[in-house]
């Protein structure tokens, strides 16, 4: 799961030490997520539906105990209440990501995934522009020139049959919903992120009963399918939750490029999934520029304002 932090929307004031607290959650949080290739390719369960709803259901029961524990029943009923229907449609968008994820695994490499997945955040500022002609300057416009171009050129292997278009398709897909959910989240700022993706699993998973052609799994995948719902998928998002509003998005944007990066390196270890030369070049592409583009952001947000200038600068 790519983080949506946005590089536009300030951080509120926080002490050092919370800082280098949400520094480090942040970081946990892409950290688990790169697991979920790793851990996906474990499980021996043939059917791809039975696979998403016992990841589904164990991230929604993971998810909603946090809430619980954190806001008590009265504030998780009320935190569901008022998302509305934004959080109705980033709930969408996740439980589609998430239900894609798992079916793409069965097409195409964990690298072409998740490298795809690293041009989110350039996506959805390019996906604001087309919607709500938010500006975008220069620079941003050149990195996700570049992302797009990344993109081509590990989908490119789908046009010649070197790997099956449906793999490459899926994983565009969850890009596309990743940014979706990312624009709506911005345009939404008060929709809470935690129950808007607990609904997402909870969809996954009843979807996910319509398909399966069975439940039954057996003890060592019912334990891999646990690890998949609720260290990959769940603790990752409460890390992320928690420590996301004590830093700046800029830095959130920049742990987050840990996924798409350590991700191919545990299936590789673990499991000799090599990627392909044009996945690796397309992703160099979409990485550096992801990292060009926040390091220039995080330099932006950096710059002290000038004597007698208010208000927040424009984003780049």
């Amino acid at each position: 799961m790519t983080n949506t932090a946005s590089p536009i929307v300030a951080s509120p004031a926080v002490s050092p030490r919370e800082e280098r607290v949400g520094m480090l959650l942040v970081f946990l949080s892409a950290l688990m997520w790169s697991f979920g290739g790793t851990i996906a390719r474990f499980i021996t369960v043939g059917d791809s539906w039975t696979v998403i709803f016992w990841r589904s259901v164990w991230a929604a029961a993971f998810l909603v105990c946090f809430m619980v524990w954190r806001d008590g029943w009265r504030g998780t009923r009320k935190l569901f209440r008022d998302m509305g229907l934004p959080g109705l449609a980033v709930g969408i968008c996740f439980a589609t990501a998430s239900t894609a994820f798992v079916v793409a695994l069965a097409y195409t490499t964990v690298a072409n995934i998740l490298l795809m997945q690293a041009g989110v955040p350039l996506l959805a500022a390019l996906f604001a522009w087309a919607l709500f002609r938010e500006r975008v300057g220069v620079a941003t416009w050149v990195a996700i020139a570049a992302v797009i171009t990344g993109v081509a050129i590990m989908v490119s292997e789908s046009l010649d049959g070197a790997v099956s278009p449906i793999g490459d398709g899926l994983a565009l897909l969850i890009a596309v919903m990743f940014s979706v959910a990312t624009v709506i989240t911005r345009r939404f700022s008060g929709v809470r992120m935690t129950p808007a993706t607990c609904l997402g699993t909870m969809l996954a998973a009843g979807f996910a009963v319509s398909q399966a052609s069975a439940f039954t799994v057996s003890v060592s995948d019912m334990g891999f399918l646990f690890a998949f719902g609720v260290v990959n998928l769940g603790l990752g998002l409460a890390f992320f939750a928690t420590g996301a509003r004590l830093i700046p998005a800029a830095i959130a944007a920049l742990l987050g490029t840990f996924e798409p990066i350590l991700g191919p390196i545990w299936v590789w270890l673990i499991h000799s999934e090599v990627p392909s030369g044009r996945t690796i070049i397309g992703g160099a592409v979409v990485v550096t520029a992801l990292l060009v583009h926040i390091g220039l952001e995080f330099k932006r947000q950096a710059r002290p304002e000038r004597a007698g200038v208010t208000g927040v600068p424009s984003p780049n």
